[in-house]
């Protein structure tokens, strides 16, 4: 392994930096996006415990803040429950931005390190056949097996790139389709927890409405 990169040429360090940011990049999202760490099952249940037996207070809000990503926005929401509804839901949004934020960092970066490694091994190849063909004008076809060689070191890093960007973009889709479950289910225990607070949404206004409405044309 030690041989190929030597062979590939100066054109490798990039490469192997790529690779080696890409690592760690997976290696921490896969250790952060755990839905059992972001948004754990019991959060909101306990959140409704609290709300019935009125057991709200500032120290569980800070608690609840601390304990994952669905606490923070939980805790945003009833810190500004007594507001009304619509205070309340823009509280939530405003905390969820934050959390998205957070849920996508370093992504960005694994999908540059996607997007460059085959153009540097790219320019690798094409720097590598450079110095083949000048090595042919100086000294001729001759040596044929020299030729073969230094084509051989050339492709080297384009081999070397795609080897690093095939599965960069495979670990960065998935971690993006990470994000928007996470997401989802983090917009879903938000709404939960609304309704919770201020009662059923307003399509039940509207159906109460329509009821009435039949009941006075039935009179």
């Amino acid at each position: 392994m030690q041989e190929l990169v030597r062979s590939g040429g100066w054109m490798m360090l990039p490469i192997l930096i790529c690779s080696v940011v890409a690592l760690a990049i997976v290696a921490e999202r896969f250790w952060t996006l755990r839905p059992s760490r972001l948004a754990p099952a019991g959060t909101l249940a306990e959140v409704r415990g609290w709300l019935k037996k009125g057991q709200l207070s500032d120290e569980r809000l800070e608690t609840l803040r601390s304990q994952s990503a669905l606490g923070v926005i939980l805790a945003a929401g009833l810190a500004n429950a007594r507001h009304g509804r619509e205070i309340m839901k823009e509280s939530i949004q405003e905390a969820a931005t934050g959390v998205v934020h957070d849920l996508e960092k370093y992504l960005a970066t694994l999908g540059s390190v996607a997007a460059i490694t085959p153009l540097l091994g790219l320019l690798g190849t094409v720097v590598g056949m450079i110095d083949v063909f000048a090595a042919i004008m100086i000294h001729g076809t001759g040596d044929a097996a020299q030729l073969a060689g230094g084509i051989s070191q050339a492709l080297l890093t384009t081999a070397g790139g795609l080897v690093v960007a095939i599965p960069a973009i495979f670990f960065h889709r998935f971690f993006v389709r990470r994000v928007e479950e996470i997401t989802v289910g983090l917009e879903q225990n938000a709404v939960h927890l609304v309704d919770l607070v201020h009662g059923d949404r307003e399509p039940a206004r509207g159906q109460g409405q329509r009821q009435g409405q039949r009941e006075g044309a039935t009179s």
